[in-house]
């Protein structure tokens, strides 16, 4: 199947060849993350064994740490700790580069044993840097391809499983010409634990455009079968302007219909 699936909002992405809903690289990254770890951490052995199968594990006084992240992609970097203390005292206005030929990338953050205590939750969205505040807005937008001016949007919220529960920060995506109800249709909202929640949603998003190319707007098999606007104005109300937001972090779409 022909399509291409278009950014409205955020960085552009590429996909794979056979599947435009697999997103497999991007051409530009923010780093939320920079570290380092030595044999000293816990659970460091668990740590490198991503290192030790692919033949990569050669500084055993340990690694210095980059995390990347798009909208829809992140990698890991491991270079030298020294490489990485230098990026640091250089980075210090915001505008130093590292040189990533001299470590090797992964695709995605790891998880698992030691990592999940290293890492800490990172939104997309984080209130220092203009956002409504951390988890909570626009991460990225894609044009319908069925409906002029429609679009499916991913975005970070805070909200609850049921009425009596805790708040929680969550991740799903909204399509603004069929308004389908993610919230109650199980499997389209996330916990908003790092970037793999948000490249799941984005993921979905894509596959909504998909089906809607595929099946058309409407159509039984489709999943872009227009609904109303209740759900777009739960939307409009997270991301409503607020003063002193900046830069595109907000996009208040049109709840009728």
């Amino acid at each position: 199947m022909s399509i291409t699936i278009t950014n409205t909002y955020g960085t552009a992405h590429h996909v794979s060849e056979t599947n435009p809903a697999h997103v497999t690289s991007c051409d530009r990254y923010r780093l939320p993350l920079v570290a380092t770890i030595t044999p000293r951490h816990p659970g460091y052995g668990d740590m490198v064994e991503m290192l030790k199968d692919n033949g990569h594990d050669t500084r055993p006084e340990g690694y210095g740490l980059i995390f990347l992240e798009s909208e829809e992609f992140s990698a890991t970097y491991f270079g030298s700790i020294a490489q990485i203390e230098q990026y640091q005292r250089d980075n210090a206005d915001g505008t130093a580069t590292f040189d990533a030929s001299q470590g090797v990338t992964y695709a995605q953050w790891p998880h698992g044993k030691g990592w999940d205590d290293l890492l800490p939750r990172v939104f997309w969205n984080w209130a220092a840097r203009g956002g409504i505040a951390d988890g909570v807005g626009l991460i990225t937008a894609f044009a319908h391809t069925e409906l002029p001016g429609a679009e499916v949007i991913v975005y970070e919220f805070e909200g609850k499983w049921l009425p009596d529960s805790e708040p929680q920060q969550l991740v799903t995506y909204h399509c603004t010409g069929c308004h389908l109800d993610t919230f109650h249709d199980s499997g389209h909202v996330h916990e908003n634990t790092g970037p793999s929640s948000r490249r799941w949603a984005a993921r979905q998003a894509r596959q909504h455009i998909i089906s809607a190319h595929r099946h058309g707007v409407g159509d039984k098999n489709s999943a872009c079968r227009p609904n109303n606007g209740d759900m777009l104005r739960v939307v409009n109300a997270v991301l409503s302007d607020v003063e002193g937001v900046h830069g595109g972090d907000v996009v208040v779409v049109d709840a009728g219909m």
